[in-house]
């Protein structure tokens, strides 16, 4: 019997995990099986199931790999010197994702901010995903200061303001363009460079 390629076992494990993420962006998770993703897939159950054993691996799969790549993206930006300016460098990150690149299939990035709220509403119930969303929120802050540290020491920002309080306001505002995509549908990532950039343009005077 021939052996199966790596090549081949990987595209078989996107090709999976997309029609995962099609399926519960269009229904969500409760409202969507595991027929459902063999159906979306065009695979055999036993294909699946080599892979993924459950529904829940499934999610955490997904969700696992929409935060490495959001961390991935920040960690490449901290080792410039300096690192491209907010506006550019969240726009950047935020377009890549909906284009589904660091390894991420487009079926999931397209689908990530649809993706990314269900699974705020579904870490409320379900506390093995919470852990997963907590452990991954937390190395994706850790990718984020490290880029307002990178501004900080080249004098590009204020530097009597936490580091770390600096990166939950950008993983913020990163959320919030996210739910307005989920929620209001489609809206250029060139709003959110231009609404950033805005911002930026306010004078950097201390308070008095």
């Amino acid at each position: 019997m021939a052996r199966v390629s790596q090549q081949h076992l990987d595209a078989r494990r996107r090709q999976i995990l997309d029609a995962a993420a099609r399926c519960f962006a269009r229904n969500g998770f409760h409202a969507t099986s595991m027929q459902d993703v063999l159906r979306e897939a065009d695979l055999s159950a036993g294909a699946v199931y080599r892979y993924f054993s459950s529904k829940e691996e499934l999610i955490g799969a997904i969700v696992t790999e929409v935060l490495d790549t959001v961390r991935e993206a920040f960690e490449e930006a901290a080792s410039q010197s300096p690192p491209d300016p907010p506006d550019v460098l969240v726009g950047q990150v935020m377009g890549r994702v909906l284009r589904g690149e660091f390894g991420m299939g487009t079926a999931a990035g397209v689908e990530a901010p649809r993706l990314l709220v269900q699974v705020w509403t579904e870490t409320l119930r379900n506390e093995s995903l919470a852990a997963l969303l907590r452990t991954g929120y937390d190395t994706v802050r850790a990718a984020w200061v490290k880029v307002v540290e990178a501004y900080q020491a080249a004098g590009l920002m204020r530097d009597d303001v936490p580091a770390e309080h600096v990166a939950r306001t950008m993983i913020a505002t990163a959320q919030g363009f996210a739910a307005q995509q989920a929620l209001f549908g489609e809206v250029p990532v060139e709003v959110l460079r231009n609404g950033l950039r805005g911002l930026m343009s306010m004078g950097g005077q201390k308070p008095g």
